[in-house]
């Protein structure tokens, strides 16, 4: 408790235990002396609990001051702190946005690469079945005609020899025929015979 707060309780203590006056209820009679030594006391300490409580609300003041400095930092701080969070998250989503999209890119240059290939691979092998197939019509027409011809010149030489050994077999006929013949036989006359046996003999002479 301080000093005036005392002589306040000093001074409502004198005066709740002084008489009344006379044929009266609400006034008092008082000691003079000791009424202004309480005063005089009073008014010596208020300037200076005055100073001491302006000290006390300046210093609590400063404190405030400080405290709502400290609370503004504090504030500020998180505030930034959240801003660069969120800056972060935001730089970490735009990096995951973008990681995705090349991810996305590199994966549809693929398949497009793939298709490319699988499509150019299908390309190759048709035509090489292409090529091969015309190639084998070639050789098979080739042996087609090369075995028509073949037969044809068979068939022709065929054809040659059968007259050949038709003539041939002719020929034989012919020349049998000739050999085997028997030769015919003269007419004589019968006084004739006689003669021809007589020459003969003569002849073998």
């Amino acid at each position: 408790m301080s000093r005036i707060e005392q002589l306040i309780g000093e001074i409502e203590e004198y005066i709740d235990s002084c008489k009344y006056q006379p044929l009266s209820n609400s006034k008092i009679l008082v000691n003079k002396e000791e009424m202004e030594e309480l005063l005089v006391e009073l008014r010596l300490r208020v300037p200076d609990e005055i100073k001491k409580y302006q000290k006390i609300i300046s210093q609590q003041d400063a404190i405030l001051a400080d405290a709502k400095n400290q609370a503004d930092s504090m504030i500020q701080d998180a505030k930034q702190q959240t801003e660069e969070m969120i800056s972060e998250n935001e730089i970490m989503q735009q990096a995951y946005a973008k990681a995705n999209e090349l991810v996305q890119q590199a994966q549809a240059q693929a398949d497009q690469i793939l298709a490319n290939a699988t499509a150019e691979s299908n390309n190759m092998k048709i035509n090489a079945i292409q090529y091969t197939d015309s190639i084998l019509a070639s050789i098979e027409t080739l042996m087609s005609h090369s075995l028509s011809d073949q037969q044809a010149r068979y068939q022709a030489l065929m054809d040659s020899m059968q007259k050949t050994y038709d003539v041939v077999v002719g020929n034989r006929r012919e020349l049998n025929a000739a050999v085997y013949q028997p030769e015919p036989q003269a007419e004589t006359q019968p006084n004739e015979e006689p003669q021809q046996a007589a020459a003969a003999q003569k002849d073998a002479q």
